[in-house]
């Protein structure tokens, strides 16, 4: 027992350690959307069901949600990607918004942005209608301005970090948003970026950019391999290690077409032949490829090299004696006798050749993992079965967390346990998988604030802590308010406060100081009922009371590195803008929640009990009132 507590201290060290590590995600981004509906009955004009909508959700998708949850895990995430100026769009920025993701994307005004439309009924998918065509590319003057995007946002990072080198999050599936320019200037550009992760369909196009670590899927890597062995007219075997009974399993892998078919260059129709209706052709089914026999088929004759108009996914057959996909072929004779895990094994040493990084990880979906770096030890990891439609977006959280754990330098076995354990506990439910920073401590039996590290403090218990922050090289937030009647407005108000550093300290007006602000009706709630709402929200990492009317006190013995005041007007208006700049900070203002304000939430009550109407009151802010007084 003493043990196990004793790494799960030093993987929770190393969760800690990336906070605020600066990732710059470009890539291909869409918005994922979930349709959740009843149905008791068939229509009569088919047999199909009949569906009542009842609650949709949209969330970040594709390199969307690899930024997502890497500002999840605690790092500093900025997203690169073209979007499109479509309702779709809108709904990715807020998602982005929410998430505190630095959004730099590029605006495509003739460009959709891609959208995954899941409908389900009784938490099964029933459907899937996707958006976004790859042959929608980028204009040369888009493609310019993506460039520049991405200039200015690998300088902005690195500047907000205070000048530490940051990371690369490469996310390429094959929807047109990283054309060969866009390549060619993060290949040139390799050397700005200290750590480089690459999530790819397509592995073969970025052979230059010598990445960290690429996280294929099995059929990705396996198609990579297909390749490769078709480029060297030679066939491509994937044999069991040495010892292991042959009778186990397959050994070989061929690539061209099955016995009795013709090849693509023969029938070019079979490109869409081998599609699973169910699949998802950004990886999901293409993991159920399964093995090879023992039967050598004939020269293969199928691929060039080159990818091909429908050859992103590899799946099972009807007659469940063959596994197909364009230019590819594997006879599954062996049935489930396969092991994925024994194959991508035998392999990692080629794939890091032809991938030229340093760390490959080979993803077989509800299997869980194979990593192989440098010493040419392969490491296993293990995962939990669960439905198909609570892993979508689990290979995002398993990028974002392996990426922040190298990044962090930690030990290729604990950052590929800490990317397994990350992805495997965002399975639960259905939806698109992300992984909180506190949900992977917790995981972990550490409570979010460390040892020592109480959410609430005493003022005189602050010098201390922010010192002790700092050492680990962590920036400093805060903000401060009465917080009298906490509502959705605050929270969106301290999510978007806390995402512009490491650690958020919220300051909080004691009784007497909110009714010396407020009038004698207030404080509605007392301050202990107060504190504790605010110490339960996963985004304030501290609390403190103060008595006075001003923060001036704790602002000196802060001295943050931000300071954040709800409002729509400048910073220049905030009466401690100049102390906070003197003191070495910045000072940012957030925008207000239309009808989202303490006072006007207290007049509905209030007018509710008097049968009076309410007038209501425009907020200025989460925490804020017209006046600009705390709320």
């Amino acid at each position: 027992m003493a043990g196990a507590a004793a790494e799960e201290r030093r993987l929770a060290t190393v969760v800690e350690s990336w906070l605020g590590r600066p990732v710059l995600v470009i890539g291909d981004a869409m918005l994922d959307e979930w349709r959740f509906a009843d149905s008791d009955r068939l229509c009569r004009e088919a047999p199909a069901p009949v569906l009542s909508l009842r609650r949709r959700i949209s969330a970040a998708g594709g390199a969307a949600n690899t930024a997502v949850n890497v500002a999840a895990l605690g790092g500093r995430a900025v997203l690169v990607a073209p979007v499109g100026a479509d309702a779709a769009g809108d709904e990715l920025h807020d998602c982005l918004d929410r998430a505190g993701v630095w959004d730099r994307t590029v605006n495509q005004p003739g460009r959709p942005t891609p959208v995954k439309r899941r409908m389900l009924a009784g938490n099964q998918i029933l459907l899937r209608e996707d958006s976004g065509d790859p042959d929608d590319v980028l204009e040369q003057d888009d493609v310019a301005r993506l460039l520049t995007a991405l200039e200015c946002a690998t300088e902005e990072l690195r500047a907000a970090a205070g000048g530490e080198v940051p990371t690369l999050v490469v996310c390429d599936y094959g929807l047109g948003s990283l054309p060969a320019p866009v390549r060619a200037w993060l290949v040139a550009a390799r050397d700005r970026y200290a750590t480089v992760a690459l999530d790819a369909h397509d592995l073969a196009d970025w052979r230059g950019l010598a990445p960290t670590v690429v996280t294929p899927s099995f059929a990705e890597a396996t198609r990579l391999l297909a390749r490769a062995a078709a480029r060297s007219d030679t066939h491509l075997h994937l044999d069991h290690h040495c010892g292991a009974d042959p009778a186990d399993g397959p050994s070989e892998l061929s690539v061209g077409s099955a016995p009795g078919h013709p090849t693509p260059a023969e029938n070019p129709a079979a490109n869409d032949s081998a599609g699973d209706p169910a699949g998802d052709p950004t990886g999901g089914s293409a993991d159920g490829v399964r093995a090879a026999s023992r039967l050598p088929f004939g020269q293969p004759t199928g691929p060039t090299g080159e990818p091909t108009p429908g050859e992103d996914r590899v799946a099972m057959t009807g007659d469940g004696l063959s596994v197909t996909g364009t230019g590819l072929t594997v006879n599954a004779e062996a049935g489930d006798g396969v092991d994925r895990a024994v194959l991508a094994e035998s392999r990692l040493a080629e794939l890091r050749a032809h991938t030229g990084a340093d760390v490959v990880a080979v993803t077989l979906d509800t299997e869980g993992a194979v990593v192989g770096g440098a010493d040419g030890a392969p490491r296993r990891s293990h995962s939990t079965p669960v439905p198909a439609s609570h892993a979508v977006g689990a290979g995002d959280v398993y990028l974002a967390a392996m990426t922040l754990a190298l990044a962090a330098d930690a030990p290729l076995p604990t950052a590929a346990q800490l990317a397994q354990l990350a992805a495997t506990i965002t399975v639960s439910d259905t939806g698109t998988c992300v992984c909180r920073r506190e949900d992977l401590l917790d995981a972990l039996d550490v409570p979010a604030g460390g040892p020592g590290h109480p959410v609430l403090v005493a003022p005189d218990e602050l010098a201390d802590i922010v010192a002790a922050h700092r050492d680990a090289g962590r920036s400093v937030v805060f903000t401060n308010g009465c917080f009298d009647v906490l509502h959705p407005g605050h929270v969106r108000y301290l999510q978007q406060a806390r995402a512009l550093g490491d650690l958020l300290l919220v300051a909080v007006n004691s009784d007497g100081s909110v009714r010396r602000l407020k009038g004698p009706d207030r404080p509605v709630n007392p301050v202990e009922d107060r504190v504790t709402l605010l110490a339960a929200l996963s985004c304030v990492d501290h609390v403190v009371v103060f008595e006075e009317d001003s923060p001036t006190a704790l602002i000196e013995t802060v001295r943050p590195d931000v300071y954040v005041k709800g409002g729509d007007y400048p910073p220049e208006m905030v009466p401690e803008a100049p102390l906070v700049r003197r003191l070495g900070g910045q000072v940012r203002t957030l925008g207000y929640v239309p009808d989202r304000s303490t006072s006007a939430i207290i007049e509905r009550i209030r007018a509710q009990a008097t049968g009076a109407p309410a007038t209501g009151h425009r907020s200025d802010g989460p925490g804020q009132t017209l006046t600009g007084r705390p709320a």
